[in-house]
């Protein structure tokens, strides 16, 4: 039977990916949906890319474009490396890159212009990988960069008295819009947890692959999931972006 399957924020992460794969038995029948941020950290971000590519054309996958991919993209596309990039997992993948031929960088840069602001599915629920401010939804938003940056729609979830009611006037307009929604880029490790994290209607599937947690994917029916053993168990000879210039709290 197929299912939809919702994958957080990997970060050059490939051997959690692949251990996640294989805990969740994912099949060529289940649909992915990825939430972004699928390089910069760990030392594989572009054998992430060439993964995702070669299982995208084996079944349907949706790509969401993250923060950090959109600085890859640029990257890739015109050879821009801010600091602030670099300093935050961008070297790394600048790195994972230095042996490819030119033919290849295309194509994985014809992948990240394919990738997704965001997604509505058929059950109306949204897949972005930050947020949105707009009450109207992210079709109306202002500042597409939000759809890459924005954390308030998830500090307001997480702010919010349990006991609202979806009826209440005081009940965030832009959470109504729609029956769940699914992010990642905050990593639920500021709450001290790591494993999703439900508040309102909003899942955060990102359990801090990045730094010190592990890779999630969830069944986004049933909401059973499965994670990677935490990152640096497997990469014990890299920080990841573990490191003063790039701890959690600069929560790029």
């Amino acid at each position: 039977m197929s299912r939809t399957l919702v994958i957080g924020d990997i970060h050059g992460g490939l051997r959690a990916l692949k251990q996640v794969f294989e805990r969740a038995e994912v099949t060529r029948e289940d649909k992915l949906i990825f939430l972004g941020d699928f390089v910069d950290g760990w030392s594989e971000s572009s054998q992430v890319i060439r993964f995702l590519i070669e299982v995208s054309g084996n079944q349907e996958c949706i790509f969401i474009r993250g923060n950090h991919d959109a600085w890859t993209e640029d990257w890739l596309g015109f050879r821009n490396s801010p600091d602030v990039w670099l300093f935050n997992g961008g070297k790394s993948t600048v790195e994972s890159y230095a042996d490819y031929l030119r033919e290849e960088l295309e194509i994985h840069l014809e992948f990240f212009q394919r990738m997704k602001n965001y997604y509505v599915d058929e059950d109306n629920r949204l897949f972005i990988h930050a947020g949105y401010s707009s009450m109207h939804g992210p079709e109306k938003e202002v500042y597409s960069s939000n759809y890459h940056w924005d954390r308030t729609l998830w500090e307001t979830a997480v702010a919010m008295d349990r006991k609202l009611k979806t009826s209440s006037e005081l009940y965030p307009k832009r959470l109504l819009l729609y029956n769940e929604i699914f992010i990642g880029h905050t990593p639920t490790l500021y709450l001290g947890i790591r494993t999703p994290v439900n508040k309102a209607n909003i899942w955060n599937m990102d359990t801090g692959a990045a730094f010190t947690g592990a890779l999630s994917l969830m069944d986004v029916n049933t909401k059973e999931y499965w994670q990677s053993d935490p990152l640096p168990l497997l990469y014990p000879d890299e920080k990841g972006r573990n490191n003063d210039k790039t701890k959690p709290k600069n929560r790029l």
